[in-house]
């Protein structure tokens, strides 16, 4: 069973990809999709939607998730980040992707064992965790992949 998880975004979105077969929970690749500032938004969601696309080519999943969005007191910034996850799930819908969504402290709770974990303490479990020599960097492919391991360890 192959994992996406997304921590959306619009300027960076984070995502890991992670595999599990047998009970071996193995990381295939993690990074960021960053689109540019200056940018008209319809060109930044098309390269969002592209990139996610030759993701769900390359390493073809059985599920996506993604962390669900809680709206903050900067609307516009809410408001970008909706179209971002509108172009994610139209993708994952063409794929025949099922969706699953989890909130930040599903996440933490799953990842560590405490859903008020900090961002450093997550990090540090998911380098343990996956076997990795170092924290993954930059922060949102970390959050990419502890909303994939999330997904696992709820599904187990």
């Amino acid at each position: 069973m192959i994992v996406i998880g997304i921590d959306p975004g619009v300027a960076r979105l984070g995502y890991g990809v992670i595999r599990v077969e047998k009970g071996v929970v193995t990381p295939l690749c993690y990074g960021c999709i960053e689109t540019k500032a200056g940018r008209r938004q319809a060109e930044r969601l098309l390269e969002i939607y592209t990139e996610i696309n030759a993701l769900f080519t390359r390493y073809p999943p059985d599920f996506l998730a993604m962390e669900k969005l809680f709206f903050t007191k900067n609307v516009t910034s809410a408001m970008s980040v909706s179209e971002a996850r509108g172009v994610i799930l139209l993708a994952a819908e063409q794929h025949h992707l099922p969706v699953e969504e989890y909130t930040p402290n599903q996440i933490k709770q799953a990842v560590t064992g405490s859903g008020r974990a900090d961002k450093a303490q997550v990090q540090e479990m998911i380098k343990r965790l996956l076997h990795l020599d170092e924290i993954p960097k930059p922060d949102d492919a970390a959050d990419g992949l502890s909303i994939a391991l999330c997904h696992i360890h709820i599904m187990r």
